[in-house]
């Protein structure tokens, strides 16, 4: 049987590896640094958030004004930690079934792209051993507005030269799934139902979908 042509994008961090935990450790890094403490709960907040809203919302937090410039240096000093961090990344670190998953949609020559906020993710993938899967990289490197934008994933979308409709994005960030849902693609939620609304499928990583129930979640709309 002739299936309808797929395609799919992943977000990075949480989705398929786990950066959050080197993200919360930078982020906490400098708040102490500052003279005060950064919680979980908070950290939570930032999920999805790009680099410059998180540092303002941490400053925020800390009831800490700062100027522009000096904004930037905290950006920077955050993402040079944050970088160290990354770099001792392997392939150990891949979330449960992600590097199958990736697997069996180029066995059926189902074409990847990467939909993420991150200014890394190439060092990410190249560190996790996943760059070869991908048939194009949208990241914080090629957009101009983050997600719930739907750009990063209509950017993936044409990069993929697949209509909007035939794609589905793996998203664990509210704003991800606005995004998607926006550029009119589906979404399968990776996490918790009661965080994700509107997605077209929830499960808790991606050992839990197959490449038959991805094709006939865009069969079937």
């Amino acid at each position: 049987m002739k299936h309808t042509t797929i395609a799919c994008i992943f977000d990075l961090d949480g989705v398929l590896v786990d950066t959050a935990v080197y993200h919360y450790q930078a982020w906490k890094k400098l708040a102490n640094s500052l003279g005060f403490d950064f919680s979980h709960a908070q950290n939570e907040q930032l999920k999805g958030v790009n680099r410059m809203r998180s540092l303002d919302m941490i400053l925020n937090w800390g009831g800490i004004a700062k100027s522009d410039a000096e904004k930037e240096e905290l950006a920077t000093l955050k993402n040079t930690w944050y970088v160290d961090m990354i770099n001792k990344m392997s392939a150990s670190e891949v979330l449960p079934g992600s590097a199958a998953l990736l697997q069996q949609l180029k066995a059926q020559g189902i074409k990847i792209a990467l939909g993420s906020a991150s200014k890394n993710s190439g060092l990410i993938l190249e560190r996790t051993n996943l760059t070869h899967f991908f048939d194009a990289i949208v990241d914080g490197n090629s957009v101009t507005s983050s997600k719930p934008d739907p750009e990063v994933f209509l950017k993936g979308a044409e990069l993929l030269s697949t209509p909007p409709e035939n794609c589905i994005v793996f998203e664990d960030a509210s704003a991800g799934v606005q995004a998607a849902l926006a550029a009119n693609m589906s979404v399968v939620g990776v996490g918790e139902a009661e965080n994700l609304p509107g997605t077209d499928l929830i499960i808790k990583d991606l050992s839990g979908v197959t490449v038959e129930e991805l094709i006939a979640l865009i069969e079937e709309k």
